[in-house]
């Protein structure tokens, strides 16, 4: 069995990697009862030998279904199903439902607040970072810019209250970067809004900031809700890798 890397179907097609092709595999086993509740996935070895993948991309696939809230890791003893359907996925100490709602209610205003007070050290670190950002090929350099970018934009809010709540929640910004950009392909897109947000700031202008921030966190949401709850036509031999 063999999953290398493969594409989606419709009409613009966005390859998915060897780690969403193990991912997959091993959620819909999951979710048809394969792998039952309280059942103990194969090994590693195991698992790496009959999907014939390396060992780095199946522990990319079995964190994400941990963050999904599919299974949980017992050090020494393996990695055990503890649901059979996702509810609410977890990055680091918070639910991706209860980062979306403080994320909306703090970074939105955070964004108008940053476009009437930021100054010119603020937009050249900013334009710095993201002119990095967008030459970036490594995800995980890649998502340490994007928690970065965010507590800049707080930074230039003036208001260091604003940064501490950011900071506090930075390392699940950065486990749901990682995730949305694993499964979702959401790393070019999360430039181009950084772009918008950087443009609004340099204009000044509240307004623009606001809606920028806004489409970018919308994007999140509805890139992580697709990511949760697929809405795709499944034909008799999808996700069947071939013998």
């Amino acid at each position: 069995m063999n999953l290398s890397d493969s594409q989606t179907g419709g009409p613009l097609p966005r390859r998915v990697s060897a780690m969403e092709a193990v991912f997959g595999h091993l959620r819909s086993a999951i979710e048809r009862g394969e792998y039952a509740v309280g059942d103990k996935l194969p090994s590693e070895a195991e698992l790496c030998r009959t999907l014939e993948v390396s060992r780095p991309v199946l522990r990319e696939a079995l964190r994400a279904l941990q963050a999904m809230g599919l299974t949980v890791s017992k050090s020494g003893k393996g990695t055990f199903v503890v649901a059979n359907t996702v509810e609410d996925p977890t990055f680091g100490d918070y639910a991706a439902s209860d980062l979306l709602e403080v994320r909306r209610h703090v970074e939105i205003p955070v964004a108008g607040y940053a476009a009437l007070r930021r100054t010119p050290e603020d937009l050249d670190h900013l334009a710095h970072l993201l002119d990095r950002m967008e030459r970036e090929t490594d995800t995980t350099a890649w998502v340490a810019m994007d928690t970065v970018f965010h507590l800049a934009v707080a930074e230039a809010s003036g208001n260091p209250v604003f940064r501490r709540v950011i900071e506090e929640i930075r390392d699940a910004l950065a486990r749901q970067s990682t995730f949305l950009n694993e499964l979702g392909g959401r790393r070019e897109q999360s430039n181009c809004e950084h772009r918008a947000i950087l443009e609004a700031l340099a204009d000044g202008s509240e307004h623009d900031a606001v809606e920028a921030m806004s489409h970018h966190l919308l994007r999140v949401e509805t890139t992580l809700t697709d990511i949760v709850r697929p809405q795709r036509t499944v034909t008799p031999t999808e996700g069947r890798p071939e013998a």
